[in-house]
């Protein structure tokens, strides 16, 4: 929309893709936003392949064109609402370690709403979205250091989320936030994908478990959406981390039937390197960095330790879902920050538990 209701300068309106090949070889996440009230329109896209993870980053100031989703390199297209999507990337001609992809993001299952999400801090609100999310597959092509990846239906699937409302843009003076910092933070963000239907959790916990955020539905062509209940998931982290390596989503049917998902991350992308997602310091999305700005950069994750600020933030893990014999692919994206008592976190620099020496 050409003009925002509100005058708030972190009004936002922003969409992430999620393209995952299905061995975990390579998980490429990119998205677009606009930020009316501040004039910037910015869009990246990251590429993990292996331990070697490529972001580029476009932003350049909003015009009056809200159907031209482009920014620099990076563009969308939509060549039919709510059911097929170009993603473009163009490639860099000086740097032959760069990637670019075409891909044609495709629905399989109706786009469905997520709930109504507020955040507040102290008494100010400071999070108002509405969202919706959708899963598919994808075909085309990345390129990648001078070698072509195929993308084909069948091995790789698409997820994708858009939204739209008030979140927080850095640059705003701070106020009295620091006293309302929260002891802790829990987050689960978890579209899969099976053959013939589509399942989505999501949950929000405070330090002490009161949860802000639930929902856990079942998504099919041929009927109404299915509610699954409260979920509760049993996370298994990597020793001395909070990384999870495999998981249990408990859900339970309409008749009371106890459902269980089996959770196997296949690679892990943190949104805090090269995709722009909070605490990332070298850029953050809705900011300005004047006209015409782009950016390419690599980042090494074969030792966690070089990027300490990846902890502090959201990751997407590419992740192998199994349910009633069923196997389906998506993101169980993630994030638990300070005191977590339902998961024994006890403050910010609490971690799972090692490994008993042998």
């Amino acid at each position: 929309m050409k003009h925002h209701i509100s005058g708030d300068r972190n009004a936002y309106d922003r969409c992430i893709f999620h393209v995952l090949d299905h061995r975990g070889r390579a998980l490429l996440i990119t998205g677009l936003g606009v930020y009316p009230n501040t004039g910037v329109i910015d869009a990246y896209a990251t590429l993990r392949t292996g331990d070697r993870l490529r972001a580029v980053r476009a932003s350049d100031a909003l015009t009056d064109d809200r159907l031209a989703l482009s920014v620099g390199p990076l563009r969308i297209t939509v060549d039919e609402p709510l059911r097929r999507l170009t993603l473009h990337c163009a490639p860099d001609p000086a740097d032959p370690d760069s990637f670019s992809y075409d891909i044609t993001w495709t629905a399989d299952f109706p786009a469905v709403w997520e709930p109504h999400h507020t955040q507040r801090r102290g008494g100010r609100l400071t999070l108002e979205a509405r969202r919706y999310v959708q899963a598919g597959h994808c075909t085309g092509v990345i390129r990648v250091a001078g070698e072509e990846i195929p993308v084909t239906a069948g091995e790789w699937t698409g997820t994708r989320d858009r939204s739209w409302g008030v979140r927080p843009i850095p640059g705003e003076e701070p106020g009295r936030a620091d006293e309302f910092r929260p002891e802790g933070f829990h987050w689960l963000w978890i579209p899969m994908r099976f053959d013939d239907r589509f399942v989505m959790v999501i949950a929000q916990e405070d330090a002490d478990g009161y949860r802000s955020l639930d929902e856990a539905l079942l998504v099919r062509n041929d009927r109404r959406d299915t509610q699954l209940g409260r979920s509760h998931t049993d996370i298994t982290y990597r020793p001395g981390t909070r990384h999870p390596e495999r998981a249990v989503i408990h859900l339970t049917d309409p008749a009371r039937k106890p459902l269980e998902i089996g959770v196997d991350v296949l690679t892990s992308s943190p949104l805090a390197l090269g995709a722009g997602y909070p605490p990332a310091t070298d850029w953050q999305h809705g900011t300005w960095q004047g006209r015409g700005w782009t950016d390419r950069r690599g980042y090494d994750l074969s030792d966690p330790a070089a990027h300490p600020v990846a902890a502090f933030g959201v990751t997407d893990h590419a992740a192998r879902f199994t349910l009633d014999g069923r196997t389906g692919y998506g993101i169980f994206e993630h994030g638990s920050f300070g005191r977590h008592d339902p998961s024994g976190f006890t403050g910010y620099d609490s971690v799972a538990g090692r490994l008993p020496d042998r």
